[in-house]
């Protein structure tokens, strides 16, 4: 019967030791009461309580914590009324004071969330609520964290996740973007005919330049064939010029070579020189000097033209 006992008294103490044993998990924080009141703040780790005089008050976690409120009525400068939804991302960072410094944390959140968005957009009118969200997350942030600070918590970011103006505003917004965007469309057409108006301007007269660079190469290159033909013609009445003159010289040049005398030559200038009268005259006065006749016979010669040819040919029947 004794050993019963023992072993309920061991089994009640070992219970006992089991229920006072605590771990507190990761990114989590225990408040410890000693007799109703603060004893202290248990962090990660195995941790042991006094039965009946401690008592684990609060279990807190340390994560980031998402809130999505309810939408909010509010009412613009420009006294539009609107619904607007916000979501708070806070974290606690003091387990003491958000055990103690506030009934129930979440519910003071909301309402001062409320309360802040609503003297924030109350300063605004509703074209700028509606552009303004960056501004007006900003600005309730930092009013919460403020505000939320002696509560242990950290208000982290403020979103605005939708704002609904009343159904008649979202019409006539709709209709004004719808505006907008037919005047957009008809700028931007009429800035496209008017690109296109430029750009065909702008090859016309590429073409009309162009056409005008081609007549005046033409003209260039027209003047340039006509200068090479009269450069042509003029080479060939010289080159022929040349060419007689130097016939000429070879002829007198042969007739000298072959030994023709004074009498062959004043003989043959006679004979030319009757040839160049040719019956239009009726007397042929001959000077009686004969270097006077051999004279005159070079002067006829070269006036009647009388052919080298001709001239040797002559020149060998005398001699």
């Amino acid at each position: 019967m004794g050993l019963w006992i023992g072993i309920a008294i061991l089994v009640i103490v070992l219970l006992i030791l089991v229920t006072n044993v605590r771990i507190v998990p990761q990114a989590h924080a225990y408040i410890l009461e000693r007799l109703g009141g603060y004893k202290e703040t248990w962090s990660v780790g195995l941790h042991f309580k006094i039965p009946i005089l401690d008592k684990v008050a609060k279990r807190v976690s340390l994560k980031e914590q998402v809130v999505d409120f309810e939408p909010q009525a509010v009412i613009t400068k420009d006294n539009v009324t609107m619904q607007i939804d916000t979501v708070v991302f806070f974290q606690i960072t003091d387990p003491k004071q958000y055990a103690y410094g506030v009934e129930s944390p979440i519910a003071a959140i909301e309402n001062l969330t409320a309360t802040t968005l609503r003297n924030i957009i109350g300063d605004l009118e509703l074209d700028e609520t509606l552009t303004s969200r960056e501004t007006i997350n900003s600005k309730m942030r930092t009013s919460l964290d403020i505000a939320t600070d002696p509560w242990g918590i950290k208000v982290n970011r403020v979103e605005l996740k939708n704002i609904m103006p009343p159904k008649a505003i979202q019409d006539a917004m709709e209709k004004q973007m719808k505006a907008e965007r037919e005047r957009r469309e008809a700028i931007l057409r009429a800035e496209g005919e008017k690109k296109s108006t430029i750009l065909v301007a702008e090859g016309e007269k590429e073409s009309v330049i162009l056409e005008a660079e081609a007549s005046k190469q033409a003209a260039i290159l027209k003047a340039e064939a006509e200068k090479q033909k009269r450069i042509k013609e003029a080479e060939g009445q010289a080159e022929a010029i040349r060419s007689v003159q130097k016939a000429t010289a070879e002829g007198i040049e042969f007739i000298k070579a072959a030994g023709a005398d004074n009498a062959v030559l004043t003989i043959k200038s006679l004979e030319a020189f009757a040839k160049a009268a040719d019956g239009r005259a009726t007397k042929i006065i001959i000077p009686s000097e004969l270097q006077g006749i051999a004279g005159l016979t070079k002067t006829i010669t070269e006036v009647a033209g009388i052919d080298a040819t001709e001239q040797i040919a002559n020149a060998a029947e005398i001699k």
